[in-house]
């Protein structure tokens, strides 16, 4: 088994996947793309799901976490909208979301609960049915492995551009494919969830196999990227094989870690474009702790530290403002000796023992201006790390989501 290498293509690049997308007219802009159908010809094929941890979960995440449970891990087709959340909206929007799977599956010959739905956009408004169920035989006529590549933008609301990822590794002189999706821009802040994408893969791998690597992928990725400290009430994380390559991942043996690292390396490949792409951000920003007693310890650091208005201010004005980050360091939670903490901006050192280390403020701007700044803080008390991808904080940020409604 090779290691995974970035490859061109598309969603469908794995084999046995098509898709297309269509312009229904649930977005305000007219003729966006805004609907997008994904499906498998492979009859056995399997599917697993992380969802979000927020209470107030929408329709489409309720419907296919039932499906996923009643298909015992089948799928067959994904349905996913852009534009409206279908989230807050009652029996309704659970009617629509149970009727637009089953819409699918009359189109394809399938049993309903082999048909996921995902949504995602404004919250609390009626998803219109009609919006959704009139494209769909042409949806169902146009799909193709080329037309997948117009999946990644129908999913987009306040995205600025597609992230998509596609690897491949070669077992046995054959070729298996990772590919994968994300939308992402604002109210992103997984804990133990994730938000909306969608990965493919023509390995053959079991229901609670996948699963069990989705989740352990996801936790690795996508649960530690914030945007804006927002948990979503769509987050949706889907992972689907095909099983067309034959290649088997089985857990306790070489096959299980070789396609683990890949579908981690695909999911932190989405994560970082989705913090890259934050709401008006300027810079991504890569927080890593080292030196905490515990796990535990540098991940509520981190996420601290990411999460921070004040930091991510800072950093967007491209101020080596250190004291703001041992502060949020301070009230994480998280047990260490303030006395004890150095702050490096890539590499640059802000701050020994806990204090002004007399650096170079003009060479701390500069490192401050790139596109991508790493915020290190070492706390000198054990081994334990994290890594937590955000972005800076700007006035875009509230242009933005200010009239995003209206």
């Amino acid at each position: 088994m090779q290691k995974w290498e970035v490859a061109e293509g598309n969603l469908a690049s794995p084999r046995g996947f098509r898709g297309a997308a269509a312009a229904a007219g649930i977005k305000k802009t007219h003729g966006e793309l805004d609907l997008a159908l994904l499906v498998c010809d492979a009859p056995a094929a399997t599917a697993a799901g992380v969802f979000t941890t927020n209470l107030v979960a929408a329709a489409p995440v309720l419907v296919s976490r039932q499906n996923l449970v009643e298909s015992r891990g089948r799928c067959r087709a994904i349905l996913v909208n852009a534009g409206n959340a279908n989230a807050c909206t009652g029996r309704q929007g659970l009617h629509t979301a149970r009727e637009s799977a089953r819409a699918v599956a009359r189109l394809l010959s399938l049993p309903p609960a082999q048909v996921l739905v995902a949504s995602t956009g404004v919250i609390g408004v009626p998803l219109d049915l009609g919006l959704v169920t009139t494209p769909l035989p042409g949806l169902v006529g146009k799909l193709s492995i080329e037309n997948a590549s117009a999946v990644a933008r129908a999913i987009m609301t306040t995205d600025t551009f597609p992230k998509s990822c596609v690897l491949r590794s070669e077992v046995g002189g054959k070729f298996v494919h990772l590919a994968g999706i994300a939308k992402g821009s604002g109210m992103i802040h997984p804990h133990l969830a994730t938000l909306l994408s969608f990965l493919t893969t023509d390995a053959l791998i079991g229901p609670r196999t996948l699963h069990n690597l989705l989740r352990a992928a996801a936790d690795a990725s996508f649960n530690r990227v914030t945007v804006d400290g927002d948990t979503s009430t769509n987050d949706t994380v889907l992972a689907w094989a095909s099983g067309a390559a034959a290649a088997g991942v089985r857990p306790g043996n070489a096959s299980w870690a070789w396609f683990l690292e890949g579908l981690t390396q695909l999911c932190q490949s989405l994560a970082k474009m989705i913090a890259r792409d934050g709401e008006g951000a300027k810079k991504l920003i890569v927080v890593e702790v080292q030196g905490a007693r515990k796990h535990s310890d540098a991940e509520r650091v981190a996420r601290a530290v990411a999460n921070s208005p004040l930091v991510k201010t800072a950093v967007a004005g491209s101020d080596a403002n250190w004291g703001r980050i041992l502060c949020a360091a301070g009230y994480s939670g998280a047990v260490f000796d303030p006395n004890k903490v150095d702050i490096h901006v890539n590499g640059l050192l802000l701050c020994r023992d806990g204090v002004d280390a007399g650096f170079d403020e003009a060479a701390a701007r500069q490192e401050l201006d790139g596109k991508e700044v790493v915020l290190r803080l070492d706390l000198h008390q054990g081994s334990a790390s994290a890594r937590i991808w955000t972005c800076d904080l700007t006035h875009g940020y509230i242009t933005i989501n200010a009239s995003y409604r209206t």
